[in-house]
């Protein structure tokens, strides 16, 4: 499946990272299942997905909310993110994403834009020989509002010296692509798992 990228002269690629720059999202959902598991904390699959892009210590603080729970929220996400590393052996990148990585590197500045945070993008990107790819990291301790707010996005926007409306965003979320949208950039969709599988060919965020 190749990527169908929106018209444009685009001066800089701004990229999410996990599900987007790397296939990590199906081993962060074992690292949380047995995090919270370890908590009697559910964590359904499509909510997981849904709220792809929100910082892992805001997620352990709205399962708390949601399930009337009081799991210290520190220590959870420290132990979810461990877990992740364990299994970071088994990370490949995204072949779509890698493409236009590939294409354009070196023509154009690349910026990393996660709700990771940046332990966890660094030891992603190295695994998969990504790091040097890229010109600058934005991650979760580098703004206070997360993904649908534009922040992230504008703060990597400004790092490069590129307009946001001379950037293109590649998100594999809603979350990101709202806020790709609320900062006034152009963004390409990267199918989730079970899309790339089946062949589903991702849409377009103008």
């Amino acid at each position: 499946m190749k990527l169908q990228l929106p018209a444009g002269n685009f001066r800089a690629y701004l990229f999410d990272c996990d599900g987007t720059i790397v296939d990590s999202m199906p081993l962060h959902y074992i690292a949380w299942k047995k995090a919270l598991g370890e908590w009697n904390c559910p964590f359904d699959e499509d909510l997981f997905y849904a709220w792809g892009g929100r910082p892992v210590a805001e997620i352990v603080s709205a399962l708390n909310k949601m399930h009337s729970l009081a799991m210290p929220v520190e220590s959870v996400a420290e132990r979810k993110e461990n877990l992740y590393y364990d299994l970071l052996p088994q990370l490949t990148p995204v072949s779509e994403v890698l493409e236009h990585i590939h294409d354009q590197h070196g023509r154009i500045p690349f910026a990393v834009v996660s709700g990771s945070n940046r332990e966890s993008v660094i030891k992603s990107l190295t695994t998969t020989h990504l790091l040097d790819k890229f010109d600058t990291i934005v991650a979760s301790e580098d703004y206070k509002n997360s993904k649908p707010a534009p922040d992230a996005f504008l703060l990597a926007a400004k790092r490069l010296g590129v307009a946001p409306a001379d950037c293109l965003v590649f998100e594999d979320t809603q979350l990101g692509l709202q806020a790709a949208a609320a900062a006034g950039m152009a963004a390409v969709r990267v199918p989730l798992p079970l899309e790339r599988k089946q062949g589903t060919a991702p849409s377009l965020t103008p």
